[in-house]
């Protein structure tokens, strides 16, 4: 396996490609409820995500990385498999909560990945909490309680504001374990192998979700189509991908 650590960026590019991860993430929930308004289920937008985007990096990774994914030990593929299965049940309960709830309500409580990661790092990586984080946590989660509520009152915000906070606040929980478990394999797995084995588990999933549920995958019109591929490529390839490029440093 690779060493990523090996080869440290400057604190400068680390926190530019965390950015724009961020923003990149950032245009999901709207693409999402573009995709909701053609007509999309909400388990095959988070497959077509997931899949589409781990068939993209796959010929790069068996041209490139092939040998470091053989050489993975057993634990290392299950927690990898493990990442890739909260990060399905991260999009299918997230994404789904987007058809219930307004986009501000869902994407706000998504986001209390931060809180779930600073309680659980001190007990599975030893990484210990300053005391900004915990006065940041602290303001999101009022933030959190405050629009939570208020989207209760509000019909206009969704069909079932309720049950989609509720699916926004698993998926954001669900995300943390996968962020966790990446923090975990990182710094000695290259970005290309980890992320098509996540993305790539996190389809298989999905998939699962969907047979299960009698969702649809195929026989979307192509705006639909187009919609998927571009939710693959900038909040899940681009990303996604550099959240997880910055896991391995920060």
């Amino acid at each position: 396996m690779s060493t990523s650590g090996s080869n440290d960026p400057s604190p400068r590019l680390k926190y530019l490609v965390l950015g724009v991860g961020i923003l990149a993430i950032s245009s999901g929930s709207i693409l999402i409820r573009m995709a909701q308004g053609e007509g999309a289920p909400s388990l095959a937008i988070a497959l077509w995500r997931t899949m589409l985007s781990a068939l993209i990096i796959l010929p790069f990774t068996l041209l490139g990385k092939r040998n470091e994914v053989k050489a993975l030990p057993g634990p290392s593929w299950l927690l990898a498999m493990l990442s890739g299965l909260l990060l399905g049940i991260h999009f299918a309960t997230w994404i789904s909560s987007l058809a219930l709830t307004s986009i501000i309500s869902s994407t706000v409580l998504v986001s209390t990945v931060p809180i779930w990661v600073a309680v659980a790092s001190p007990i599975f990586l030893q990484e210990a909490i300053s005391r900004g984080v915990k006065q940041g946590i602290t303001l999101a989660l009022v933030g959190t309680i405050v629009i939570s509520l208020s989207a209760l009152s509000e019909s206009s915000l969704g069909s079932n504001p309720l049950l989609g906070n509720a699916l926004a606040l698993t998926g954001g929980i669900a995300a943390a374990g996968y962020l966790l478990i990446g923090r975990r394999l990182r710094p000695h797995l290259s970005l290309l192998s980890y992320t098509t084995i996540v993305y790539g588990m996190a389809g298989l999933t999905l998939l699962l979700f969907n047979l299960v549920s009698g969702t649809a995958i195929f026989g979307y019109p192509p705006e639909v189509l187009a919609l998927f591929l571009v939710i693959a490529l900038f909040p899940q390839l681009i990303g996604h991908s550099s959240l997880n490029w910055a896991l391995s440093f920060l």
